[in-house]
């Protein structure tokens, strides 16, 4: 008993020893605490309260630059749906072929439709182009203030009237929705700038002069196309008067042929020269048949000779032009499309005549339409097509009409270029080395003295 007393009296004084050493811990933690409070307190709340304030800060500049990105995306987004697209490249491709708004039958028709339509819009302009609501008071008079607003009101509208004329006079027939746009533009500017007097351009006033923008540009269409076809008229004139004068030629050279074949005749009758007789016969003959001919492609407007051209040094090797003439001569129409409109001749593939010409090059026109080169203008008889492929829509449509053909071009005048233009390369940088190797002898010479 005595034993298990003392090892308990051991324990608690032990358990004393530590809660005394825990004591002391805790004061001399209390004694720092304090210590702390006491002289470094004030300096870190003063810090933490300087980074909250930092905190906030942030917090708002971050806040007004999120409202300012909002605005700005809002004004961009606003931009551009004003925006007037104005790249002709690119409402060229858009556009493509050319739809009139207002079909009519001839630009005289259009020229009267237009007056017609200007006398309606002076009209509109004198009465209800622009309206005005003003009902506040200037100087204390309301009939001022009413004035003002009709004032500022005409104002405007001689500024929509400005922007209208203008693009009546710059309109093209592929920018006619770039100009109506901005012209629809510049009527909504005008109804933001007059709120306050609630300035409007009217809405029957504005389709009078968008429909004067689609009416000008059909115009403009029409008289171009129709100027086209007085330059093809032309062309075809010229060409029939070359073909006639031909005929002419041909026509004297074989009757003066005739003549003189005639007179031997006479003479070797007279003589008795029987073999010598039949000879002159047949080459008489023979210029009879020639003149016959002659006569018949004369009167035979269709006939003539139709031709497959290449330019490879122009055009490159995937496109060919075919058309036909009804020149005795058909070379001549071809030397005449070489001239200097291209840098190179033309290398012909195939001339073949026909009865028919005209609607043997029609049947390869139409064969070839999904590849013409110009889509708008058909009387551009250019096509992406090898000669090759023309070879076998010729031989698709007959036999009969291939009798020489060339799938190749020689373009030898294409060649020829290309290797002076390597040979000026090369002397050209025979040139630069020799002109390098001696100002390296002249630098050598100077370092040896």
């Amino acid at each position: 008993m005595a034993l298990f007393g003392n090892n308990q009296s051991a324990e608690v004084v032990a358990l004393q020893q530590q809660l005394a050493a825990a004591h002391a811990t805790i004061g001399e933690l209390r004694g720092w605490v304090g210590h702390l409070r006491g002289a470094e307190t004030a300096a870190l709340e003063t810090d933490l309260r300087r980074l909250k304030a930092a905190v906030e800060q942030a917090k708002a500049e971050h806040a007004a630059q999120s409202a300012s990105r909002q605005q700005l995306a809002a004004e961009l987004e606003s931009w551009r749906s004003q925006l007037v697209e104005t790249r002709e490249l690119a409402l060229l491709q858009q556009v493509g072929i050319y739809e009139y708004s207002h079909p009519l039958e001839d630009a005289l028709a259009y020229k009267d439709a237009l007056s017609e339509l200007r006398l309606n819009i002076k009209a509109a302009a004198k009465t209800d182009a622009v309206t005005c609501q003003v009902d506040w008071a200037v100087n204390g008079s309301v009939k001022e203030g009413q004035k003002l607003g009709r004032d500022m009101a005409k104002l405007m509208l001689r500024a929509y009237n400005a922007e209208a004329d203008n693009a009546v006079r710059v309109v093209k027939p592929h920018t006619v929705e770039s100009v109506k746009n901005r012209l629809t533009t510049t009527r909504d500017t005008i109804s933001k700038l007059g709120t306050l007097m609630r300035i409007t351009i009217s809405s029957d006033y504005h389709r009078l002069r968008l429909k004067e923008i689609d009416l000008t540009a059909d115009h403009l269409m029409k008289v171009e196309v129709e100027r086209e076809v007085v330059r093809e008229e032309r062309a075809r004139l010229r060409e029939e008067a070359k073909v006639m004068k031909e005929v002419e030629r041909e026509r004297a050279r074989l009757a003066k042929e005739r003549a003189h074949y005639t007179s031997v005749l006479a003479r070797l009758e007279a003589k008795g020269d029987t073999e010598g007789w039949a000879k002159a016969k047949e080459q008489l003959a023979a210029v009879d048949d020639a003149i016959a001919g002659v006569e018949q492609r004369a009167a035979n407007v269709r006939a003539g000779y139709v031709y497959v051209i290449s330019n490879l040094g122009a055009f490159g090797p995937d496109m060919v032009k075919i058309g036909m003439t009804r020149r005795l001569e058909p070379m001549d129409r071809v030397r005449e499309l070489g001239d200097a409109s291209v840098p190179f001749r033309f290398d012909v593939h195939g001339l073949f005549f026909s009865e028919d010409a005209v609607a043997l090059e029609t049947a390869l026109h139409r064969e070839l339409a999904a590849d013409r080169v110009n889509m708008v203008n058909p009387r551009r008889e250019f096509f992406y097509a090898t000669p090759a492929r023309v070879k076998e829509l010729l031989t698709k449509l007959g036999d009969d009409h291939i009798l020489e053909y060339k799938d190749a071009a020689d373009a030898v005048e294409w060649r020829a270029s290309r290797r002076d233009d390597e040979r000026s390369l090369a002397l050209s940088a025979v040139a630069s080395n020799t002109d390098a190797g001696d100002d390296g002898d002249l630098s050598s010479d100077g370092d040896l003295t």
